[in-house]
């Protein structure tokens, strides 16, 4: 079904010719017929980056190892290891990583078993398990996700650095 005009118009007859026939098919737009047609819309990419370069290690790959790097890293499988990107790192639902993550963005909606370290930001989506602690400048933990560890949000490491000092110099 169409939610459009179509409408053809005749061409001028020339001598000798059989007119054309004109058809018009129109079809008016009822609210019925604008609400039957779904919106789709792609899934959210919270941590895309601008140039839409991202590594991605498959859910059907288990991989032990080490990443390094300075771009952007999804795990949709198994991973055992530590991480250490510059860009954003997304574990997947139903993805699982075993080890140290630090990354600048990081998007857990799998489990993660092991410590996030120096992140801008750490968002826990729903069904997200995290089972260490959690080093960020602001966290966002979704209802239905689960943490067990120690989480410090909101301090960067010079306020970290000065609390420090004024504590060994008070003797506390």
């Amino acid at each position: 079904m169409a939610l459009w005009k179509e409408t053809t118009t005749p061409a001028p007859a020339t001598p000798g010719s059989t007119p054309p026939v004109a058809s018009v098919h129109e079809r008016p737009v009822t609210p019925e017929v604008a609400a039957a047609a779904p919106v789709r819309r792609p899934p959210p990419q919270p941590h895309a980056r601008a140039d839409g370069v991202e590594s991605v290690i498959a859910a059907n790959l288990t991989i032990e190892g080490k990443i390094e790097g300075s771009g952007s890293v999804r795990i949709a499988g198994k991973f055992k290891g530590d991480v250490r990107i510059d860009g954003n790192f997304t574990i997947e639902a139903g993805a699982h990583l075993t080890g140290q993550v630090i990354a600048a963005v990081v998007l857990v909606a799998g489990e993660l078993q092991g410590n996030i370290e120096s992140a801008k930001r750490v968002d826990v989506m729903e069904g997200g398990v995290i089972v260490g602690d959690v080093k960020a400048g602001s966290i966002t933990v979704a209802a239905g996700s689960r943490m067990r560890g120690n989480v410090q949000f909101g301090w960067d490491d010079e306020k970290i650095a000065k609390l420090e000092l004024g504590r060994t110099s008070d003797g506390r």
